[in-house]
């Protein structure tokens, strides 16, 4: 199996009900991009809703990081692309980007999702079978740079 690196979603397009009343793409929208983006990504590695309905295990968020860079607005088309930054036994650590189709980039985002078995719920080591696939996505990603953005944190720096 060849795996893209990074993933890149299918061509999605802005929607009316998603822009707020700054006449922009509302902020939560943004993450349903990622996620869709994000779901695909992960159905490849197995982690899809077949698995969680099968085998009830899972993909929670722990956390995620978005930066919004520049305003999306109805009827934009966009891409989003997921690149698998690190992972271990339970965890994934994932960057990724909305770029529009004209190449500008519009938001990136960080996360840190956990294998979760949903009988508990509670986190849970990857099964062989998935790990394999978790390790073929990491090791086509490998090659790519560290992202700029990754790894940024939240701060007000003040002067001296």
């Amino acid at each position: 199996m060849t795996l893209s690196a990074p993933f890149e979603s299918r061509v999605m397009e802005i929607e009316k009900d998603w822009i707020d009343y700054n006449g922009h793409l509302n902020m939560a929208y943004y993450n349903v991009l990622f996620d869709r983006c994000s779901d695909d990504a992960y159905e490849i590695m197995g982690l899809g809703p077949d698995y969680a309905r099968e085998r009830r295990l899972t993909i929670y968020t722990a956390e995620v990081h978005v930066c919004y860079v520049r305003e999306l607005h109805l009827g934009d088309k966009v891409t989003a692309t997921f690149q698998l930054l690190d992972h271990d036994a339970k965890r994934l650590r994932a960057y990724q980007e909305i770029r529009h189709v004209d190449g500008w980039l519009a938001a990136t985002s960080e996360s840190l999702s956990l294998h979760v078995d949903m009988s508990g719920p509670k986190v849970a080591p990857f099964p062989a079978d998935v790990m394999e696939k978790v390790e073929a996505m990491r090791a086509a990603h490998a090659a790519l740079p560290m992202p700029e953005r990754a790894g940024r944190a939240i701060a007000i720096k003040h002067k001296a």
